[in-house]
Formats: structure tokens, C-alpha cells, sequence
């Protein structure tokens, strides 16, 4: 019989792990996630890594929130209206309180929302709430939110972490939070006031979360004292796949969003559009995707990605119809006659992943003339790799990556048509408004598509509420369901 071989983290984790021993099959759900120790961390101030956005998503929750198929539900408010125009939302609020027992007001709701949008706020959705034109609270328990044009999907943003309401660094549920002396934080299911009053305990499961690096969340798993590895991504899939899980442990969310290049500057060689393309056609994004070897995976070759509601069909570059040899040939004629010796410093993280990808980057712009360097993700590049999810089924995330605002390479034409969206009369106005925009941005080559972010878990069998989803957001409440 073959044997598992073991994941090898070296004697400092395996002597951590030692004293974690535990019932892999009662108690509390370990969920160990990527990144650093877990904190309420305000998102307005800064981002949240997965430990902190799980952390947030089990003890803030914002209007409405994900569920475990990355549907919406009911959260602060406990249920909603949309004009038949699409521009008003109106939410009755639940009747749930702080954990001081005062109770949680469209006021407060409204103060949060407002600060998320303010021009102080680092809010990673912050470009997106430009849409709102205003929140206005009309009485304690109800809330409107008018927009400035409709939005499709406008409740998957209000569904994210990020729009968590958090008040002095307290949430209102539906977990509490009790910090543990190694870093970790363990989470209980937060009572009613009647149960409170009454004495009882609440229903559901305990979680125990910690942050770690990816390694040691990993042979945590292999060893079995973690239920759950969350917050993976393709930098860090090879460690998972070393560690060979058993079964079908290994999950991938079909996840939609950014896995490319951005060009950090105009200067010198990189200023002229032809040569941006030229280092976007030589890429054979089908096989990175076949090295990467995640399902249902597809190489991507436009800005925006396929299926986005408002944008059924993005705009392609003109070499996307060309063969790759064709397109090959043609970028090293390009090359050719730019600046002798090219070479692209590439700004990407550390991992397995990663230098895979640098290295198939490497070798497809060798064949046509040109040296690449891999830099860390803080040096100064000529090029960042962009690997991020998106929050929302909506085009504006795309293409808000690259305004002026944001992105050195730009097109202020393109920016004037982004405002023309917000503001546009009706839907068919927007889509006209956002399909030029995104012709204009993808022929000037700001940006080299190679296919969407990779987002991975590892899930014991008792988890029987994981659902792999669109967003990758697994809510702790529902990771263990009960028995019929």
C-alpha cells in the first residue's frame, strides 16, 4: 500500500504543532488562514488580509452579507426594497444591538457608510461607492441608499467585509470575539438578549482562528489539528499540493477578478502603446494555465472578465485573433526597433506560484527579444503583478484599476466616459459609456490579462457546510450544518 509522504515545515512548526494535539472530530472548528494574527481591523484605514477578513466577517456584518453559496442575506437588515428604477434602496433594520446592548441605528449604519466613501478613506471599494449618490437614514430602523445611476449586483458590495459597520472596535455578531494569549482569537456564537436574559447558550459551533504563514497552516491541516486552510492563493498552491491532501480536501473557488500585469510608468521604451502590446501577444497564456492545473481554469486575454453583466462581451486587443507564432513574430518586430537590450522588471510576492509564472513570462518574452527581471512586490518594477478577486460582478471594478486616479499608464478620455457611466440616465447609456471606455484602455495596453486569480482551501470532511463560491467567502456560521 502506497503511504502519504509527509509535508516537511522543519522542527520550530513541528514542535508547535506537537502541543496542538486534538479530536479532529469534536470541539471547536480550527480555521488556520494566510496571513498575519487575525484583528478587527478598521478597512477604512487599512486592507484586510484573509485571517482579519474572516475575523470581521464573523463579528461586524454590514446590511446584508454572503451566505455559504455567495448568495445574499439578510444581515443588519433584515429586509429591503428596490424602486423599480433601481436608484432607491430601502432597509428596514433587525432589531440587534452592540455588544453593550444598546441598539444598532440607521444612524450609525449611515456614519459608516459615509466614512467608507469619505476622501480620507483607504477603503479598497472606495472607488465603487461613487456610485451612491446619497444614505440617508429616516428613522432608527430604516435606511435609503439612492444611487446616482442603477447598478446591477449593487448588493454584493454592500455584502463585503469591507462594509462591515464596526464602532469602536466592537461588531454586532453573530460571533464574539475572545482573544487567546498565542495570537489566536476564538470565536463563540453571540446569544440573543433573550437567551441572554434567559441564561442559555447559543446554538453553533465554536471557532478557534488563527493567522499563520501558509506552510504552517498547511501541515497543520496534514496533521490534522485544522479543520480548515483558508485564504490561499496561487503563490502559495504548490505548498498545498506538496503536502498531497487526501481526498477531495483541496478546494478552488471559481473566483472571478485580476491576475495580470499593470505598467507602473510611461518612461522611456514603456511610453509607446506598440511595445506594451508587443510584451502582452508573446505571452502563451494557455500554457501557464495548463502548469497551474486548477479546473475549469481558463487563460484570459481581455481587461474585463467574461460573464460581467454589464459588459457580455469585452473588448478584445486586435493581435487576440492572431495565432500565437503570428502573434510572436510580430512582437518581435516591434521589439526590435524599440531601445537595444530591453529588459521588464517585474514586481510580484514570493512563492512557488509566482516563479512559475515569472518563469513562463520569462521564457515567452526571451523568444521575442526581451529580458525580464523579478523584483519583490515592494521594488520598484516596470511592471506589478495584479492578483485580486473581485468584489462585485460589475465592470467599474475592472476598469477603475486604470483612471488616472489610480494607474500611470491612462487615458483621460477613457476617465470622462467612466464619469458618464456613473452618472448615465439609464442602463443601455451606461453599457454604451463602459464598453467605450474599455475599448479605449484596452487598446492603449495598460494593462497584460493572463487569466482570473487562483483561490484555494483546504477542507476537512467535517466542514459540511463549505461551499466553493463566486466570491470565496466562506461564512463561519455556516462551515458545519447540522444533522437532519
Amino acid at each position: 500500500m502506497a503511504t502519504r509522504r509527509p509535508f516537511l515545515i522543519g522542527l520550530a512548526g513541528l514542535a508547535l504543532l506537537a502541543g496542538s494535539c486534538r479530536d479532529s472530530e469534536s470541539g471547536p472548528i480550527e480555521v488556520s488562514a494566510i496571513g498575519a494574527p487575525p484583528e478587527l481591523a478598521n478597512p477604512n484605514l487599512k486592507p484586510l488580509d484573509p485571517p482579519s477578513a474572516f475575523l470581521v466577517e464573523a463579528v461586524a456584518q454590514g446590511l446584508v452579507r454572503f451566505d455559504s453559496a455567495g448568495e445574499i442575506e439578510p444581515a443588519l437588515a433584515q429586509r429591503w426594497i428596490v424602486s423599480d428604477d433601481g436608484l432607491r434602496y430601502t432597509f428596514r433594520l433587525a432589531r440587534l444591538t452592540w455588544p453593550d446592548g444598546r441598539p444598532i441605528t440607521a444612524q450609525q449604519v449611515a456614519a459608516r457608510m459615509r466614512a467608507a466613501a469619505s476622501p480620507a478613506s483607504r477603503n479598497p471599494l472606495k472607488p465603487l461607492l461613487g456610485a451612491i449618490d446619497e444614505v440617508e437614514p429616516m428613522i432608527a430602523e430604516v435606511l435609503e441608499i439612492s444611487l446616482k445611476s442603477p447598478r446591477p449586483n449593487f448588493l454584493q458590495l454592500l455584502a463585503q467585509p469591507e462594509m462591515a459597520v464596526i464602532q469602536g472596535g466592537r461588531g454586532s455578531g453573530p460571533f464574539q470575539l475572545e482573544r487567546q494569549g498565542n495570537g489566536s482569537v476564538r470565536l463563540r456564537p453571540r446569544p440573543s438578549p433573550d437567551l441572554a436574559d434567559e441564561g442559555e447558550r447559543p446554538e453553533g459551533p465554536e471557532i478557534l482562528l488563527r493567522g499563520e504563514r501558509s506552510a504552517l497552516a498547511i501541515a497543520r491541516f496534514d496533521e490534522g489539528m485544522a479543520d480548515m486552510v483558508t485564504g490561499g492563493s496561487l503563490g502559495d498552491l504548490a505548498l498545498a499540493r506538496a503536502s498531497e491532501p487526501a481526498g477531495n480536501s483541496l478546494v478552488f473557488d471559481p473566483v472571478a477578478g485580476m491576475l495580470g500585469l499593470a505598467f507602473t510608468h510611461r518612461q522611456g521604451a514603456f511610453a509607446d502603446p506598440e511595445l506594451r502590446r508587443a510584451l502582452a501577444m508573446s505571452i502563451d497564456r494557455a500554457a501557464i494555465v495548463e502548469s497551474f492545473a486548477v479546473p475549469a481554469h481558463q487563460p484570459r486575454e481581455s481587461l474585463v472578465s467574461p460573464g460581467v453583466t454589464e459588459l457580455p462581451q469585452p473588448a478584445l486587443a486586435a493581435w487576440s485573433a492572431e495565432p500565437l507564432p503570428m502573434r510572436r513574430r510580430n512582437a518581435a518586430r516591434i521589439v526590435a526597433g524599440a531601445e537595444h537590450g530591453l529588459t521588464v522588471r517585474v514586481a510580484m510576492p514570493d512563492g512557488p506560484g509566482y516563479r512559475l509564472l515569472f518563469a513562463h513570462l520569462k521564457r515567452d518574452w526571451a523568444a521575442i527579444g526581451v529580458t525580464a527581471q523579478r523584483v519583490g512586490p515592494r521594488e520598484q518594477g516596470d511592471v506589478r503583478l495584479i492578483d485580486e478577486v473581485a468584489p462585485v460582478n460589475l465592470a467599474t471594478w475592472y476598469l477603475r484599476h486604470f483612471t488616472c486616479e489610480a494607474s500611470a499608464v491612462c487615458d483621460p478620455g477613457a476617465d470622462s466616459m467612466l464619469a458618464a457611466a456613473r452618472n448615465a440616465p439609464n442602463a443601455a447609456a451606461r453599457r454604451e459609456q463602459l464598453a467605450a471606455a474599455d475599448r479605449a484602455l484596452t487598446d492603449l495596453a495598460v494593462y497584460i490579462p493572463i487569466a482570473a486569480p487562483v483561490r484555494w482551501s483546504l477542507v476537512a470532511p467535517r466542514l459540511n457546510g463549505f461551499r466553493p463560491n463566486a466570491f470565496g467567502r466562506h461564512p463561519a456560521g455556516e462551515l458545519l450544518r447540522p444533522a437532519p
